[in-house]
């Protein structure tokens, strides 16, 4: 499992070259003393924020899976993430909630918030994030039901286009168990009560 990702000096100086070249397109002297840097620092967060698409998230899953008899619901909520979306390469950001109903396996709790990790640092859509952390669960543990609830702010939404300030995005994906409305009622109330 690969989490520090250490990315070469030719692709940061690749990327370096195509953001010179957006400052100048955009009306700056990429030559000023503080813009300088900037081509390089904006090339080693790209690579930060997208380090994802070289993590295995199934992997992270598989390096603490542990057989234990237990099929009650478990559920890691309250998980900080931020992404960039990929139609506007700006912010969004929330809380993802997953639960599972283990099969006779379980992972270590943080593997859950670093597979949302994991798929949150790539370019993405809210539902897509929602959609393939469920699925990296389901098809890694298969457990009797995932559900993934999402809330989000979008800076799309909130500093360009319709800016709205105070709109929040909910999405949510599930399979199994929780295809039965009381148990998604059951999980909705306890992410409700912090």
């Amino acid at each position: 499992m690969q989490e520090n990702i250490e990315f070469s000096k030719e692709v940061i100086d690749n990327l370096k070259i195509h953001y010179k070249s957006v400052l100048d397109l955009l009306g700056e002297d990429s030559e000023r003393e503080g813009l300088i840097k900037t081509p390089e620092r904006v090339a080693k967060a790209m690579c930060f924020l997208t380090k994802g698409y070289h993590i295995d998230p199934k992997e992270v899953l598989r390096s603490a899976m542990f057989k234990e008899d237990y099929n009650q619901m478990v559920i890691v909520k309250d998980i900080d993430f931020f992404s960039l979306c990929e139609h506007h390469m700006l912010p969004f950001y929330g809380k993802a909630h997953v639960a599972y109903i283990p099969n006779g396996y379980i992972t270590g709790l943080s593997k859950i918030a670093r597979v949302v990790e994991v798929f949150a640092r790539r370019l993405q859509v809210q539902e897509r994030l929602t959609l393939q952390i469920k699925e990296c669960i389901q098809e890694t543990l298969n457990p009797l039901g995932v559900m993934v609830v999402i809330e989000a702010h979008h800076m799309c939404m909130q500093m360009r286009g319709v800016e709205k300030q105070n709109s929040i995005t909910t999405t949510s994906d599930f399979t199994g168990a929780f295809n039965q409305a009381k148990t998604r009622e059951e999980l909705m109330n306890l992410i409700k009560h912090s």
